[in-house]
């Protein structure tokens, strides 16, 4: 019987593994490592990395400092692809190296979308605990 990442979620392993593949990304990435013209003029944030059951593919999700050059910093990380590769298996002695897949986080964006949603009007009026008539 196979554990695989149903309706429960990731599975511990699997948070694990990719907490440990988002901590040496970023530690590579800040460090400079990597010699990319495009990725030593950015700092770039690894929020997150989302590990497949199998353990065989990473997705990175980067965000460049400020938002700037996304494209840009998305285009050098997928060109660098198997040199991050390397030096995070290297860093975590892992039995198989996880290919590595990049995107932009757009949770931020996403957040500030929910919060300016919560404080509209129309939402406030429903939110907000509308007293009993006879006390009125």
């Amino acid at each position: 019987m196979s554990r695989q990442s149903g309706p429960k979620g990731p599975s511990q392993r699997m948070l694990r593994v990719g907490e440990l593949v988002r901590h040496a990304l970023a530690d590579v990435l800040q460090r400079g490592e990597v010699m990319d013209p495009v990725l030593e003029k950015h700092v770039i944030t690894v929020p997150e990395v989302r590990m497949t059951p199998d353990l065989k593919l990473a997705t990175a999700f980067v965000m460049p400092l400020g938002g700037k050059d996304e494209e840009k910093v998305l285009k050098a990380l997928d060109a660098n692809r198997k040199q991050l590769r390397m030096i995070v298996v290297k860093r975590l002695a892992l039995k198989s190296a996880p290919d590595l897949r990049f995107r932009i986080d757009d949770s931020f964006d996403r957040g500030s979308q929910i919060d300016a949603l919560l404080r509209s009007p129309e939402v406030a009026r429903d939110l907000r605990v509308d007293e009993p008539e006879d006390e009125r």
